[in-house]
């Protein structure tokens, strides 16, 4: 594995997480908030299964889908909650085929109260690609 291409992209992951939070403390009054705010995390979902795949990778396992790739991340010990993964997961597919006001605030309010967990996931990503470099 690149070290320095993995490494890019962990950089990119960890901003794109700060970025999502930094939408999330904008406020509600703001029309564009709850719009930015989903596809701030529509970028760190794709980067965030990603990341995990390549460090699955660097391990010899291959999986096609971001199912497959959390499911067994959670079994190599890389996320610690599988079933918000999965939640993200489906939150995701909703962002991507429809757009409902409804379905946004759903979405935002899953965004609100998961974020710790990816905060925290980019974290650990962060530590587990400095050891795969090693």
């Amino acid at each position: 594995m690149n070290g320095h291409a993995l490494q890019r992209d962990i950089n990119r992951l960890l901003a794109a997480v700060e970025r999502l939070e930094e939408a999330l403390n904008e406020g509600l009054d703001n029309p564009l908030a709850i719009d930015g705010t989903i596809q701030r995390f529509e970028f760190t979902y794709e980067l965030m299964w990603k990341a995990l795949k390549r460090l699955l990778e660097a391990r010899g396992a291959r999986h096609a889908t971001p199912r497959d790739v959390f499911r067994a991340a959670y079994q190599a010990g890389m996320l610690d909650d599988e079933q918000t993964w999965l939640r993200l997961l489906d939150m995701r597919n909703k962002t991507s085929h429809t757009y409902k006001e409804s379905t946004a605030q759903e979405v935002y309010r899953g965004i609100q109260e998961t974020f710790p967990v990816i905060n925290e996931t980019a974290r650990k990503v962060h530590l587990l690609a400095a050891q795969e470099e090693r």
